[in-house]
């Protein structure tokens, strides 16, 4: 690894699922798909303001936020820690969530980076070894365990407003401006599961990597609520 600034945020992300039976998105087939998805919730989590960015909310009050199309993403802790979240989730969404994940993104001059882009390559490799240091992982919906798949995303762009999750991070090398930024790329462990039953589930996520001293221990409390007729007709 070479000296110049890692432009990257760990943010382990969870989600719930019940069906029945249960069963998990998953297949040899989707792999584009979860690429194509993990992708996406970075730049979703991204898109949205810190001062009520889903990966700092200690209640859920804030999971409905940016959401749209068929897909719901469900969110962790920003670098880790605890959390307890009460969410209510639309019946007929799919839920993708990541249980432990990061990426990295490339931005010349800004946040210790040099004037040079960063080869995907070499922001992949960076990521990888930190996602592999994951000893400790599991998402359980009441009390039964979800298979995890790791999944590294397509490259992708990142549009991050002025107040975004960056600017803690790099406050000490001049903050991180809004703005596109590319490429970017992600590595972690996901989970992809199929529109839920409605009603009330609970959801406990854990990850650990002991290397980085990194730690997620999160609970959420999903509803899942029925869609009036009148607004599946668009009326």
């Amino acid at each position: 690894m070479n000296s110049r600034k890692r432009n990257w945020i760990a943010i382990a992300g969870i989600g719930l699922g019940l069906m029945m039976p249960l069963k998990v998105a998953f297949a040899a087939a989707d792999s584009d798909a979860l690429r194509n998805l993990t992708a996406e919730w970075w730049q979703w989590a991204y898109s949205i303001p810190t001062n009520e960015n889903p990966t700092l909310d200690a209640t859920g009050e804030d999971c409905s936020l940016g959401q749209r199309g068929s897909t719901w993403f469900l969110a962790g802790t920003s670098g880790g820690g605890p959390a307890v979240r009460n969410c209510s989730v639309p019946e007929g969404k799919e839920i993708f969530f990541p249980v432990a994940n990061i990426t990295y993104l490339n931005t010349p001059n800004v946040c210790g980076q040099g004037p040079q882009d960063i080869p995907v390559g070499e922001m992949r490799a960076a990521i990888a070894g930190l996602i592999d240091g994951v000893t400790k992982r599991a998402a359980q919906i009441d009390g039964r365990p979800l298979r995890l798949r790791r999944v590294q995303s397509r490259v992708f762009d990142i549009t991050l407003p002025e107040d975004n999750l960056f600017d803690a991070p790099c406050a000490e090398l001049g903050g991180q401006p809004g703005g596109i930024f590319s490429p970017a790329v992600d590595d972690g462990y996901y989970v992809r599961l199929h529109p839920l039953s409605v009603g009330e589930h609970t959801l406990h996520v854990h990850a650990e990597n002991p290397e980085i001293g990194f730690l997620l221990d999160v609970t959420y409390h999903l509803t899942v609520v029925p869609v009036s007729l009148r607004a599946r007709r668009g009326d």
